[in-house]
């Protein structure tokens, strides 16, 4: 069996404005479970991609290990990519990052890869604000592994096998928010109209931006009693629809005063949430925290832009480093000698 895509492409497929089409943003045939939320989440990074005409070699796909881990194989297929180890996916972003600012990284991870093994990485992550879009494939189990219940499995939800789970799930998105995250926001697999521009708006962001996707395993936690399947995930979504307008486009609305909220990032695009709750501020940090909490207690998943800080300092402004990627220096900018080491060592004392 092949797991190539064919090369072979409809001829008039509709390009972005540099002229690469969405087969241009392609990756391998997936090798994942059919109907698996994962799968729509590639789609709509991909997507994502394509319509905010970022080019593919100025892309880089970072993962840890999981299912949600073997995604970046899926898209992007002409961009770079590291698979990293399980849980230290952060420490290669952070890097990569530092060395070079020019590319847009995307993060993918999973609620074992995040919230187990990898919370110590995460939590430092948010902490220094990474520029980075980061999201979280999260399906409350561990796929590759049979099933077992992961961190993020809410209290009461019942395991393929009939086991009920006696601890409180951990919510990344509140813990997000909490710890400082300049950008957090929740979607479901199954929403390509909220996620898709939910993806486009966290890589426009300047600073650490991160999705939690709900995103059901069909094959061990889509059943009846678990909370993250798509039956459950359905029936209980409490879904702010929005669009991402880029700063080049004309920005407008057709929605009624009172039914839109117009967020404006850094770079000047607009995000539209429709039919927010008109009391709902996605800058208000506290507030958030206290929306999220609400509608858990309520059995509801609100979802859509949590919160988000448009004024937001990356780590390359934190640390005052060069402006240009490290490769592109010069041997006399790299070394500059023992006297300008003598001043800077002088400068300390």
């Amino acid at each position: 069996m092949s797991y190539i895509k064919p090369k072979f492409r409809h001829p008039r497929l509709p390009a972005n404005r540099l002229g690469f089409t969405v087969a241009d943003y392609d990756g391998a045939i997936s090798t994942l479970c059919a109907g698996c939320g994962h799968d729509s989440i590639s789609a709509a990074i991909r997507n994502a991609c394509f319509e905010s005409s970022i080019p593919p070699h100025r892309i880089a796909k970072v993962s840890g290990i999981g299912c949600s881990s073997k995604m970046p194989t899926y898209f992007l297929g002409k961009s770079h990519g590291f698979n990293s180890v399980h849980g230290r996916m952060p420490s290669v972003a952070t890097g990569a990052s530092l060395a070079n600012r020019d590319l847009t990284y995307i993060g993918v991870s999973g609620d074992g890869d995040t919230a187990s093994i990898g919370m110590g990485q995460f939590i430092h992550l948010i902490r220094r604000n990474v520029n980075m879009t980061y999201i979280v494939a999260n399906n409350g189990c561990y796929g590759l592994t049979k099933g077992q219940d992961s961190a993020t499995a809410d209290l009461g939800s019942v395991a393929k096998g009939g086991a009920v789970n006696p601890f409180e799930g951990i919510d990344l998105a509140s813990l997000a928010i909490l710890q400082g995250a300049s950008f957090v926001a929740r979607s479901f697999s199954g929403d390509k109209g909220q996620l898709e521009p939910l993806i486009r708006a966290a890589m426009a962001h300047k600073g650490f931006a991160f999705i939690d996707v709900v995103s059901p395993c069909v094959t061990f936690n889509n059943h009846v009693g678990s909370t993250k399947s798509y039956t459950e995930t359905r029936e209980h979504l409490d879904a702010m629809p929005l669009d991402f307008v880029p700063m080049r486009d004309e920005i407008t609305t057709q929605y009624a005063e009172g039914t839109t909220q117009n967020v404006t990032l850094h770079d000047g695009s607009v995000i539209h949430l429709h039919k927010a709750d008109s009391s709902y501020r996605t800058d208000d940090r506290r507030a958030a925290m206290d929306s999220v909490q609400q509608a858990d207690e309520d059995g509801r998943i609100l979802t859509g832009l949590l919160f988000l800080d448009p004024d937001s300092q990356d780590l390359n402004q934190s640390l005052n480093l060069a402006t240009r990627p490290l490769n592109e220096l010069g041997k006399d900018e790299l070394c500059p000698g023992s006297k300008v080491l003598k001043s800077i060592n002088e400068g300390l004392r």
